[in-house]
């Protein structure tokens, strides 16, 4: 039997740059062995060592993950579509009239965070301010007025915090939080669009706090320029009514929906990764938590950052409205929110999918019996593999860019790996490297000499350490070095003609 598979932005290096692949099962477990008999070079990014499925890894049949059903025994039926959907990555959707699509069913009437609007009135400037929501009847007055009364944390002010602080304040809520500890830097403009190129060098809460006033200064601004830490999380959100998650990292996301579960607030989750984008409401009271559907993180290197593997700039403007989307109708309480529903947009193929994402009864923060009761209980660090990811870094030898150039000037025979893909290469190339990506360094550590010293190269010196653990795992004996920082810290300090990226 035939069946579709799509396969998330995570995944496509690893199949043929494949958006989709049919594949022959008559159960899951049957269509995941035929896809890496295919492609064996995936088998290290969906398996761990024991030759399980990792956690970060989700399979939905149509529109049901397969932990409501019989797991990789789940049977499969002509028609049938598996969608593979990672932490952060997104995945693929398909037309409306598909059974992958959720169909949509009228929710019970829910009630607005906000639950009192008294001695909350409208001037005649908010009055026309704000007419377009005024005319809306999910809206209206009184929900004009209950926008007006909402507290709302935004974490992280990046590309996804950006259009949801714009959004937010042009809606009026009346109190915006803003948590962030980083600066502008000129890659953040081609998406983080509440930062201007004048802003460059500031701290980004400032600089997004003055774009709010220009935009609405009836909006009332709070900064936290910290990063939030299981020991200073739970005293900022305790005045907030809603927390919006567009952080851009692990430790920050269990950390915020740890909190959120604790303090009883809802988490408004969005992520992106290259063309595709996550949007789901974690509600502590009606539906699941970020560990209900990702129980662990992928090992630390395993699922590039966006400015490792790229980041479409409008997509951040769509999935951050999206968010915005979901703040608004959780404050006014009407409108199907996605709580207990997990939005996926793929935003190069224009594919949308809805997928339910049940809360887990056995969750140690949400579930029946939890055991996490304290953030400070947890080592988010060590969760997220960032402990074992540094100690895995220390094994690696790493060669600074001026020695490795006395190295080559002095005409030692020395293996140059190239690890980065063809279209990252086309942006500045390094002279002399032999081109592998990391998917194929396995199967081809034949080609290089074992007698020489490798060094391998990435942009920064990220991949490239996780290139030398992949080649010792297949049983490389040759000696390893990692480029420190990449080809950007040899363009900044050996040859200056080069391009930084």
């Amino acid at each position: 039997m035939s069946i579709t598979l799509i396969i998330p932005t995570t995944l496509r290096n690893y199949i043929g740059k494949q958006t989709e692949i049919q594949l022959d099962g008559s159960n899951v477990k049957e269509i995941l062995e035929d896809l890496l008999s295919q492609f064996p070079d995936a088998k290290k990014i969906i398996e761990d060592d024991n030759g399980n499925v990792r956690p970060f890894l989700n399979f939905f049949v149509n529109s049901t993950n397969i932990k409501q059903l019989n797991g990789l025994e789940t049977s499969l039926k002509e028609g049938d579509q598996i969608y593979l959907v990672p932490s952060i990555a997104g995945g693929s959707g398909v037309n409306d009239d598909n059974p992958g699509i959720h169909k949509e069913t009228p929710t019970e009437k829910r009630e607005p965070v906000i639950k009192t609007i008294d001695g909350v009135s409208l001037d005649n400037d908010e009055i026309l301010r704000y007419s377009r929501h005024l005319l809306l009847k999910e809206i209206g007055v009184k929900g004009q007025k209950r926008l007006k009364s909402a507290k709302v944390l935004i974490a992280g002010l990046g590309g996804l915090g950006a259009p949801l602080a714009q959004y937010l304040a042009a809606a009026g809520v009346g109190t915006i939080g803003l948590a962030d500890f980083d600066e502008v830097d000129a890659t953040n403009l081609q998406r983080q669009v509440i930062h201007g190129t004048r802003d460059i060098g500031r701290p980004k809460v400032a600089s997004a706090r003055d774009s709010i006033r220009a935009i609405n200064p009836k909006v009332k601004v709070n900064i936290h320029q910290t990063q939030l830490t299981s020991e200073n999380i739970l005293e900022i959100i305790k005045d907030y009514d809603i927390v919006a998650d567009a952080t851009d990292n692990y430790v920050s996301r269990y950390l915020i929906s740890d909190a959120c579960v604790l303090a009883g607030k809802p988490d408004v989750f969005g992520a992106v990764l290259q063309f595709e984008g996550q949007v789901t409401v974690f509600d502590p009271n009606n539906g699941s938590c970020y560990r209900c559907v990702y129980p662990s993180p992928p090992p630390a290197g395993l699922v590039p950052t966006c400015s490792l593997g790229g980041i479409l700039g409008v997509l951040v403007g769509i999935i951050g409205s999206c968010q915005a989307a979901e703040v608004i109708k959780l404050i006014v309480g009407t409108g199907d929110a996605l709580i207990g529903k997990l939005l996926v947009i793929d935003a190069w193929h224009w594919k949308f999918t809805v997928l339910d994402i049940p809360k887990d009864h056995a969750c140690p923060i949400c579930g029946d019996n939890p055991t996490i009761t304290d953030v400070q209980e947890v080592d988010y660090q060590e969760l997220c593999g960032l402990v074992t990811h540094e100690k895995e870094e220390e094994q690696v030898t790493g060669i600074a860019a001026k020695d490795l150039k006395a190295r080559l000037d002095r005409g030692d025979k020395i293996n140059l790996v190239d690890v980065r893909e063809p279209h990252e290469r086309a942006i500045v190339k390094f002279p002399g490297a032999v081109v592998i990506p990391i998917g194929q360094l396995a199967r081809r550590q034949n080609e290089l000499n074992s007698e020489n010293d490798t060094v391998f190269i990435c942009k920064e010196g990220k991949r490239s350490i996780l290139a030398i653990n992949t080649l010792k795992e297949a049983g490389y004996k040759g000696k390893c070095f990692n480029l420190i920082n990449g080809i950007n810290e040899w363009a900044r300090t050996i040859d200056t003609s080069m391009a930084v990226y």
